[in-house]
Order: C-alpha cells, then structure tokens, then sequence
C-alpha cells in the first residue's frame, strides 16, 4: 500500500513537468502594425493557461499615462463602439493618428502558478500627403540667393519632396550645368546666385507612398537685372546729401554756434506807451557790456523819452 502511494506521488510530479501542462503565456502574431488612416487595424493577442479556462482579459494603451482600452469586459473612452474583441484580439475601426501608440495586452490566470502574462502592440496609423505649403518669391534679381521652401507637416511617415519648373521635373542629381541644389526631405530648392534663365513657373509635390502625391499651386518667379544707373544716381545723391551737411556744420562752427557758453543778450527800449523787447541777436552781435542796464518806468504816467537811437 505504501509503495502504491508512491508511485501515485511520483505519477503526479511527472505530470506537471510534463510539457502538455504550461503556465500561462502570452504573445502577439504581428507585433508591429502599421495600417492607412481610416482602416481597421487588427492588435493579435494570443494566450496558453496551464489550468484557467476562463482568465481575466485587459488591454492598456501606453501614452504620458498608461490608460485603459478594455476593462472588466467592455471596451472604455472612444473605443466604446468601434472596436471588438476576438478571445483577446482587439480590432479596432476607423483608426485616425490619435490612435497611434504602444498597447499591451495582459492576461490574468489566478489559477496558473503563473499568474500573469503579457505582450506589447505597436500600432503606427499612416497618414496620405496633404497640400504642401510653398514658399515661391514672385521675383528676384540676378546674382542674388533665393530659396524656395515646401512642406507638409500632417503625413506619416514623414513626405519627401519634388520641384517642378514649368511641369517639368527638376533633378535631385548633383551636375555640373545645375544652378541649383534641392533637399527632397526638407523640400528646400535654393539658388546660390539666381540668372534669368531660372524664371519659370515653381511648384512642389510631397509624397509618402501612402495615398497619392500632394502639389501646391504653381507661381512664377520673375528674375530681374539690376539696375545700375539707379544704384549710382543713388550713391550720388547720398553724396550730395553729406556734403551739405558737412558744409552747414562747418559754418556753423565758424559762426560760433558750437561754442561753449554762447547765448544771446536781451535790450529794454522805452518807445511810445510802451517797451519793446528785443533780441541782441535780432541786431547784431556784439560783445557783452556789462556795465550798461536799464531799469524800465515801473508806473505809464512817469513815462518820459530818455534816449533815442537809430536802429
């Protein structure tokens, strides 16, 4: 009886080392997805318990926080009627670029000794070009530094760039008869010293290969000569200009407006009922004499002429 309950024990022990009898486990079939704006994106979650036929099933959705997409057995937030659930595959509908994101799937078998397993989802939602913005100056003149910019910022991935001239495309290839260098990923067409032969009518096209390519609309550059009889009559000009003024300063200096300590001197001149009030620089200029002052009549009644001179 003895050597049968042994044998009992050790049958036991040889069953749960047997590889028919696991823990729980958890693994996705396509851990990376990546599926075009407004389709359906499938999040495979596949699980093996070792005894819990019914574990405890929830998806999270990692951002700046981990938040929850399915809990307690119903999807939570705006996945609530446009996602479902296969055993513990989520699909989810009309995917837009919010729903871009790591998720993990955890399954929970209270029953296994294991008790938890999980598995991590990285869904890429790919946005099609939209119109680019362009930046096309509408004229230049010749031997100056243009650039012309274009860029898209909504496509995922990110677009590359073409410039066209006149609808004809415009070679990325470094030659020597090339006048121009062009960036197709930042969309930069830059001219190091524009002629007129680079006139023409510009746009640009963004593509991803998502969806069809995005152009802006064309706009012509015009290319202009400088204008050299308008540069020198300018320069002429200024030049008059300075001179006239070097030459009022000097006089001025002369004059002795830039002395220290200048100023004017003031007369009273009884005249008829009255006294005027004038400036010695009205009249002429003189040196100061201090010792001559004049105290008006305080009272019109004691008024009597006193001094008379020519002005």
């Amino acid at each position: 009886m003895e050597q049968l309950e042994i044998f009992i024990f050790s049958a036991f022990l040889i069953l749960m080392q047997s590889p028919n009898s696991v823990p729980v486990t958890v693994y996705s079939n396509k851990p990376r997805v990546e599926v075009p704006e407004n389709a359906d994106a499938v999040l495979s979650c596949v699980f093996k318990t070792e005894r819990d036929s019914t574990p405890r099933i929830e998806w999270k959705k990692k951002d700046k926080e981990v938040s929850f997409v399915y809990f307690d057995g119903q999807f939570t937030g705006d996945f609530t009627g446009r996602a479902k659930i296969d055993g513990a595959t989520v699909t989810l509908h009309r995917v837009t670029q919010k729903d871009t994101g790591e998720y993990r799937c955890e399954v929970s078998a209270p029953l296994d000794r294991v008790t938890l397993g999980e598995t991590n989802i990285t869904l890429k939602v790919l946005v099609p070009p939209h119109t680019p913005s362009c930046e096309i100056p509408s004229s230049a003149l010749t031997g100056s530094t243009v650039e012309l910019r274009c860029k898209d910022k909504q496509s995922v991935p990110p677009a590359t760039y073409s410039w066209y001239k006149d609808n004809k495309l415009l070679s990325v290839a470094r030659r020597s008869n090339i006048t121009y260098t062009l960036d197709s990923h930042s969309g930069t067409l830059r001219f190091s010293t524009v002629s007129r032969a680079d006139a023409g009518q510009y746009r640009c096209e963004a593509s991803n290969g998502v969806g069809l390519p995005k152009s802006c609309e064309g706009k012509h550059m015009k290319i202009d000569d400088v204008n050299m009889s308008a540069i020198i009559a300018a320069v002429v000009v200024v030049f008059l200009i300075i001179t006239v003024c070097g030459l009022g300063a000097y006089y001025a200096y002369r004059q002795g407006y830039f002395r220290k300590g200048h100023s004017g001197r003031s007369f009273w001149i009884p005249q008829c009922h009255g006294i005027a009030h004038i400036s010695s620089q009205n009249l002429h200029r003189a040196d100061d004499i201090n010792s001559t002052t004049y105290s008006p009549p305080q009272d019109s009644q004691d008024f009597k002429h006193t001094k008379s001179f020519m002005l």
